[in-house]
């Protein structure tokens, strides 16, 4: 483990003993490695503390800290206190994160030097999942668009929430940023509106990367009067209102208090930052591409193909979720941005592997959506894509591609043992040319 590595992720945990392996193990398993995880036991009475301190004792990237029984926002504030890594992130015990959570989120922090990187999340009820964003477009925001687009939904969890962000430690240190252990509402949602108050870009990711399941109890579960609720609420709101006054001028503010007000108005149901199902659920197990682990850890030529088109639809996929494209229509432009592909309708399918019918449905798909469009010479039949300006963003990504799937797959090797491999795979594409 680096000395000072890139993220530090923070996991309290608090009688987990039927989830935490699931979240540990999503968190161990990352394609990137270059994080350390800091666990809080907040004085467990199961078996949670123990399943942890195993954890620590396989991988040296973790430590486990025990605690009495302090809350939440204690635990957070103690890890905060200990982190070392440039961005800290943040997972609860009975959630988990995609495999590749920390490269994409890291990726984009480093690429842009935000302050903060925001994402899109799975909502996960039951055997149901359903994707949860805000903000389509991907992009670098100034603290005054991201507060606008705060603005837009006041209560929307996808704002309120830690865990699908990642943040500048240095900010947090220099203004000594903490939990509310007194709070029990939102307190999640300040730490939010302080934070931001001092960060300057905002990069934001359209991607669904972590799974939260709906477990956290409300106001009225944790036995609080409805006089506390309220003064409670009433609190959260002002320091929501105050949020708005630094960050909007007089003028604006004046223009958008309505606006700010309406954070009151959503506030007074009880859920008010706890995403409903939505739209567009599926089973849980089919919102990501299906592998076969038995046929990911066999041998064979066709065991081999599999693994390679496997590991290239991984790399893909957070392109295709950000994009609003199916595994299909991603396919399908990287092959065309390919520049070895035939110059004619079969010698496309062949490379692409799909049927002719289904090819023709992808190219009208495709052009529909503004990305392509294909011409053909009557005179030679010879067949053309063209990429509309619209695909710009997408081609721009295909080319790091090569890259990321050559990380991935030579993750661990040396560097003369990836030399190596580069030239006996050059020795194995020359055998398989010579054959046609």
């Amino acid at each position: 483990m680096t000395a000072n590595p890139m993220i530090t992720l923070i996991i309290p945990v608090y009688n987990a003993e039927m989830t935490i392996i699931r979240c540990l193990d999503s968190v161990l398993k990352q394609d990137y490695t270059d994080f350390e995880l800091l666990i809080i036991d907040d004085g467990s009475t199961d078996n949670s503390g123990a399943v942890c301190d195993s954890y620590a004792k396989k991988d040296a990237r973790v430590r486990v800290i025990h605690q009495k029984n302090s809350g939440v926002s204690a635990s957070r504030n103690l890890a905060l206190s200990l982190a070392r890594g440039t961005y800290v992130q943040f997972l609860d015990s009975d959630d988990w994160i995609t495999p590749n959570a920390m490269r994409l989120l890291s990726n984009a922090a480093r690429t842009c030097q935000c302050d903060m990187v925001i994402c899109d999340f799975y909502r996960v009820s039951g055997k149901r999942v359903s994707h949860k964003g805000n903000i389509d477009e991907e992009g670098l925001l100034t603290t005054e668009e991201f507060a606008a687009y705060m603005l837009e939904n006041p209560a929307d969890f996808y704002y309120g929430v830690l865990w699908n962000k990642l943040y500048r430690r240095e900010i947090i240190e220099t203004y000594q940023l903490k939990m509310d252990p007194a709070i029990s509402w939102c307190e999640d949602f300040m730490f939010n509106l302080e934070y931001i108050r001092h960060a300057k870009t905002f990069y934001v990711l359209p991607v669904p990367l972590y799974y939260y399941v709906n477990t956290k109890g409300s106001l009225a579960n944790q036995g609080m009067s409805i006089t506390q609720t309220i003064k409670m609420k009433l609190m959260v709101f002002e320091y929501y209102n105050n949020f708005y006054k630094h960050i909007l001028t007089e003028k604006d503010y004046e223009k958008n208090q309505l606006r700010v007000y309406r954070f009151l108005i959503d506030a007074a149901n009880d859920g008010v930052v706890l995403p409903s199902i939505l739209p567009g659920t599926k089973k849980l197990g089919e919102e990501r591409s299906f592998v076969s682990k038995e046929a990911i850890a066999g041998q064979g030529p066709l065991k081999d193909c599999y693994r390679s088109r496997k590991l290239l639809d991984y790399c893909l996929e957070p392109i295709a979720q950000k994009n609003g494209l199916t595994s299909q229509e991603i396919w399908l432009l990287f092959c065309l941005f390919d520049p070895h592909h035939g110059a004619t309708r079969k010698e496309l399918a062949d490379f692409a592997g799909f049927s002719p019918s289904t090819l023709s449905a992808l190219l009208q798909r495709l052009t529909h959506k503004g990305l392509i469009k294909t011409e053909t010479k009557r005179s030679t039949r010879e067949f053309a894509v063209i990429f509309l300006a619209a695909a710009d963003p997408i081609l721009l990504e295909f080319s790091s591609i090569s890259l990321s799937y050559r990380q991935t797959a030579l993750e661990g090797f040396s560097r003369e043992e990836a030399e190596q491999y580069a030239r006996l795979n050059q020795k194995v594409q020359e055998n398989i040319e010579r054959l046609f």
